[in-house]
């Protein structure tokens, strides 16, 4: 007979799950909710576990998960590897995804939340110039939360993708109103305010087909920040939306639910305090594991104070005799580590406490100074694999591993009292592994402008240096890591919070007071997403040891993040001051001059520029960005040789030769203009704001099919651009096919109401059908929405002139 095909995966869980003990009362309470319905008092809708690091908080969430598969709940599950609201949403669409059960709407909003994210920081990257015609697909939507909320907003040049400036000085109902919609600016500027009510809509769907819903959320102390007021929010208000009832959350935690904000929350949900196991339990457990004798168990109870991430440590080696166990003077670590008879391991164990996350070259980097003069030992290799197969060393669900913070913590302090020259030499080595990791990933990313930090990966791996470099000198690293933070905040608030959590870290690792105090002050600023960034700096500003350099990129930093919150005259204020401190810098004259121009000063952006220009000759974006300014101002023959010049110096930028198709277009030069467009799209095929502005070129070419070809493809690659579909309209109209171009635009209408120049042309095609009085109220629309729009008062007063038709 065939044997059923378990995967490995089901195999190790069924053993941990056997490998479980305790919690029996906790277990039976969450087992018994689901016998309740959820309209009987008794009904709780959200648990949350707490209790200190190694409880066993996490090996519960898996068991309470499981009793929710079992009473057939679809289960999601989401930990501290999520990144903000969208994240978190993209975890629980993909667990949901895993079970079956596709949330095909929230999947196409989080595509098109990336997507849109992903052209804004691509365009802004490359440093476009925004305006009303720009090719960035920046624009303002990438002014907050959501492309920050990836951490992939710029820092060099941020401020050209970023704000589509012209329209910024005019107000924000009018931002974007050719390339963009409302709902496309929420999406991405507020994630979860448009993902929100997606999900909550997919959860009802999914709530038909399943009798329970089950929603956990780990790791809660790192994840609330962000999640806390969301769930809070999503579960006792109506603000997103309604909430199925069969669905239950689980959250769990170091500390209890936030009682200023979850007052009054216990008539519907239950707290789960953990505390170190029973002494049955923990008998229970070191029996699963073969340690039974009386001393040993008794000796083993006494050092671990019963917390099952010890206990199962100590018992991992199988103690028989107490001495096994260890010396009574010593820390539960030292006697795990004496217990290990192989020297080489008890050194890697302990050496390898210090990163805060394991991989072969970083356990090689941490052993290098054990391993001195050792022959015929074991690997880097093998080490990690052994050190894998620990009870204290934890994989995350990106696969990383790293120590159970229970068992690291008094492996540190060991480490760091008993060996200080070894702590900081050690620490040391790992500082510069990451930044000769860091140096190989910026090698890969030449040419590309912006400030790593920016970058994920970069980023990643720059926050590891920066902790190891503050463990080995706490005092003398310092005032660069507060310079780095800088840089980060200027990135965004997410970003800043990673920076502040390892100097949070730092802190707790080498109990220095002083860096207590920054990390706590900045984890204070921090709570707040919209302005963190911008509070950190102020900090940073006040009490940081900062030369002229760092403070001029400081008043920038604050500049660009006064400048995202609109405050335009303050970031002047700002850009003002870092020019003061450090002339030199050229970035300096661009964020002002980039600033000025979103205020509509483009002579005075054009005098940053010219600064800009002699502190930086020859780079290619000083060239590009005089060539927008004079764009954006509607004098494309001035924008021209400057466009020129910057596609010589950089002929690989695929939005220069965009401005370049754009200018020349606007010259009466069609057929350059294709062949512009053409190669900027040989650069980045998927550049949607290029197949727009190639239609358009196409379309006046007389080339239709083609137009529509390209309007199909940016369609496809931004689903809901309204002005994709208004040129779609404009093609369809030019073919004589009004009523499907009636259609488009008014599809383009329901994706931006605000959209003028839909109102227009739509009443064009309303005319042609024979309908003048629905033509006039499209053309009045259109001048509601922009009062100054001439053209359609011109083709209102036409209409106006022009007979009734004589309908029978």
């Amino acid at each position: 007979m065939a044997r059923a095909r378990v995967s490995m995966q089901e195999l190790i869980r069924r053993r941990r799950r056997a490998g479980f003990v305790g919690r029996r009362e906790e277990l039976r309470v969450f087992r018994a909710n689901f016998e309740v319905p959820p309209d009987d008092d008794r009904h709780r809708f959200l648990f949350h576990v707490h209790g200190p690091a190694g409880v066993g908080k996490t090996s519960l969430v898996r068991e309470l998960a499981q009793l929710a598969r079992e009473r057939g709940a679809l289960v999601a599950h989401v930990d501290e590897g999520a990144a903000g609201i969208p994240g978190t949403v993209t975890e629980l669409a993909a667990h949901f995804a895993q079970q079956g059960r596709t949330l095909k709407h929230l999947e196409r909003a989080l595509a098109t939340y990336r997507q849109r994210s992903h052209e804004a920081v691509a365009a802004a990257v490359r440093e476009p110039g925004p305006g009303p015609d720009a090719p960035s697909m920046g624009s303002a939507v990438a002014a907050r939360a959501g492309v920050v909320g990836l951490g992939m907003v710029p820092v060099v040049g941020a401020f050209a993708g970023v704000v589509d400036a012209d329209r910024l000085a005019r107000g924000a109902d009018r931002l974007r109103s050719r390339f963009r919609t409302q709902d496309d600016a929420r999406l991405v500027l507020e994630p979860e305010r448009v993902l929100t009510p997606v999900l909550l809509d997919e959860l009802a769907e999914a709530a038909d087909t399943a009798p329970w819903l089950a929603l956990f959320f780990d790791t809660y102390e790192r994840t609330a920040p962000f999640l806390d007021r969301w769930l809070h929010d999503m579960m006792t208000t109506d603000r997103y939306g309604e909430l199925p009832a069969n669905v239950v959350v689980v959250t769990a935690g170091q500390r209890p639910l936030d009682p200023a904000r979850w007052e009054g929350a216990a008539d519907f949900a239950a707290e789960l305090p953990l505390r170190p196991f029973t002494d049955a339990e923990a008998r229970a457990l070191l029996a699963a594991k073969g340690v039974t004798e009386e001393p040993v168990v008794a000796e083993v109870l006494r050092l671990s104070g019963r917390l099952p991430v010890l206990v199962s440590t100590l018992a991992e080696s199988g103690p028989a005799d107490p001495d096994d166990v260890g010396d009574p003077s010593a820390t539960a670590v030292e006697r795990f580590l004496k217990a290990e008879q192989d020297p080489a391991r008890r050194a890697a164990a302990l050496a390898c406490a210090l990163p805060r996350r394991l991989d072969e070259e970083v356990v090689r980097t941490s052993t290098d100074e054990d391993a001195e003069g050792a022959e015929g030992g074991e690997s880097p290799a093998e080490l990690y694999g052994w050190l894998r197969t620990m009870p204290f060393v934890r994989t995350d669900r990106a696969g990383a591993a790293r120590y159970h913070g229970v068992v690291r913590a008094p492996m540190l302090r060991l480490r760091r009292n008993s060996a200080p020259e070894r702590w900081s030499s050690g620490h040391t080595r790992l500082a510069e592994l990451y930044r000769r990791r860091c140096a190989a990933l910026e090698e890969e990313d030449r040419g590309e402008p912006g400030r790593p930090w920016t970058r994920p990966a970069w980023r990643a791996v720059r926050v590891e240096e920066l902790y190891h470099r503050l463990c080995a000198r706490p005092r003398a690293a310092l005032p660069g890591v507060l310079r780095e933070g800088v840089d980060a905040c200027r990135a965004d608030t997410a970003v800043a919070r990673a920076w502040a959590q390892a100097v949070a870290d730092a802190a707790d690792d080498t109990d220095a007071g002083h860096l207590r105090a920054w990390a706590d002050d900045c984890r204070a600023a921090l709570a707040d997403e919209a302005t963190g960034a911008l509070r950190v700096l102020e900090l940073l500003l006040t009490r940081a040891a900062l030369d002229d350099a760092g403070r001029a990129a400081a008043h920038n930093a604050h500049g660009l993040q006064l400048f995202l919150l609109g405050r335009l005259r303050e970031a002047l204020d700002d850009h003002a001051r870092a020019i003061a401190l450090a002339p030199d810098d050229p970035w300096g004259h661009h964020d002002l001059a980039v600033t000025h121009r979103a205020l509509g000063e483009y002579e005075s952006a054009l005098v940053a520029l010219a600064e800009a220009a002699e502190l930086a000759p020859g780079a290619a974006w000083v060239a590009r960005q005089r060539g927008e300014t004079y764009r954006r101002m509607g004098r494309p023959e001035e924008a021209l040789p400057w466009l020129e010049r910057a596609h010589e110096l950089d002929p690989g930028e695929p939005l220069t030769l965009g401005s370049l198709g754009q200018s020349k277009f606007a010259l009466g030069r069609p057929h350059e203009a294709l062949a512009d467009l053409d190669r900027a799209l040989a650069l980045w095929p998927d550049y949607a704001w290029a197949l727009t502005r190639r239609a358009r070129v196409r379309h006046h070419l007389g080339d239709g099919p083609g137009a529509l070809a390209d309007l199909d493809r940016a369609q496809r690659l931004a689903p809901d651009v309204a002005g994709t579909r208004g040129e779609r309209g404009d093609v369809l109209r030019a073919a004589g096919r009004h009523e499907e171009a009636v259609a488009e635009y008014e599809s383009a209408l329901a994706l931006d109401p605000a959209y003028a120049w839909a109102w227009g042309s739509r009443a064009l095609s309303l005319e042609a059908l024979g309908r003048p009085a629905e033509a006039l109220a499209s053309l009045e629309e259109a001048l509601r929405v922009d009062p100054g729009y001439a053209w359609a008062r011109e083709q209102r007063e036409r209409i106006r002139g022009i007979p009734e038709p004589n309908i029978p």
